[in-house]
């Protein structure tokens, strides 16, 4: 399978030189803005990184994985990546840094434009705060870095190459597993997808699938073939794609709350014997999905 470098920033303490991305699917600054906003009034929690409530870096780590970006967990080590971006620069999408603990950086926010950001905070949870506040923000700004470039020409400049889509499952990459695996028709290649073209080698595989109902594309219309998938959304494509059902008593797992949208779909593939999750009774929801987890799940699947 040919190699896609997607996703930006991923440290591990080494550095990799900057590479182009071919045919990606990159996102707008609409895209940033909408991906953000759609969090608000989600609680903030310490230490948090789902839907359940989220903290800083949380919050910033989320949006990013969302638009196909890979960043570290913490607001320090985010600090760590990107350029630096003078304040009279910014443009939609940097990440902003804070000094609110008197000891270096201690909160990270998404710059939106027009002097605004947005961010998970202590007291409000996921909001819109001015930059320059006066009464607080402003005078705890410490800086700003750029992990990703984003326009309204569909164009990304990445910073740092990460992720190897011969290891971890893109989109695309799951709708032709998928395909497969259901004996689907892929004989047409149209989709309805803006970022499909019908000389895509998966797009039989994603207009199939599309068709059934397994996989969606996003509020713009696109499909995002080159994107990761979590755990967490395959965990609702498999549910789907092979009609799997909740029985006996459910199995839990530590990091999957019952109000979090991805719990039955989760629990139906513990229920299903598909799914075991790690040794700490962990699932692993906002894990990037790997390819030889993908074929385990599928084999576990069929019979």
């Amino acid at each position: 399978m040919k190699k896609k470098w997607l996703l930006p920033i991923f440290a591990s303490f080494m550095l990799f030189s900057t590479t182009h991305i071919d045919n990606a699917e990159a996102a707008t600054n609409a895209d940033v803005t909408d991906t953000a906003s759609k969090y608000l009034g989600i609680p903030y929690k310490y230490g948090g990184t789902t839907t359940s409530g989220f903290d800083c870096s949380g919050f910033t780590s989320k949006v990013f994985a969302d638009l196909g970006i890979q960043l570290n967990r913490t607001s320090g080590s985010q600090y760590q990546q990107g350029t630096a971006v003078a304040k009279s620069d910014l443009q939609v999408g940097d990440l902003l840094f804070f000094n609110t603990s008197g000891s270096g950086i201690s909160h990270v926010a998404i710059y939106i434009g027009d002097g605004k950001m947005i961010h998970s905070q202590t007291n409000q949870g996921v909001s819109y705060s001015n930059v320059n506040d006066p009464y607080y923000w402003g005078s705890r700004y410490v800086g700003a870095k750029r992990v990703a470039t984003f326009d309204e020409q569909q164009q990304v400049e990445v910073k740092q190459a990460a992720i190897d889509f011969s290891v971890y499952a893109s989109r695309a990459e799951v709708a032709g597993q998928i395909a497969k695996a259901l004996n689907l028709d892929t004989s047409d290649t149209n989709t309805s997808f803006v970022d499909v073209k019908p000389t895509n080698a998966n797009a039989g595989a994603i207009a199939a699938v599309a068709k059934l109902g397994i996989f969606e594309g996003d509020a713009n219309g696109k499909f995002n073939p080159s994107s990761p998938i979590t755990r967490a959304q395959i965990a609702k494509v498999l549910v789907l794609a092979f009609d799997l059902e909740n029985h006996g008593e459910a199995r839990t797992f530590s990091d999957v709350p019952q109000n979090n949208w991805a719990y039955e779909y989760v629990s139906a593939l513990a229920a299903n014997g598909v799914t075991t999750g790690d040794e700490n009774g962990h699932f692993g929801l906002d894990e990037l999905l790997k390819i030889d987890e993908l074929k385990t799940f599928i084999h576990r699947i069929q019979p």
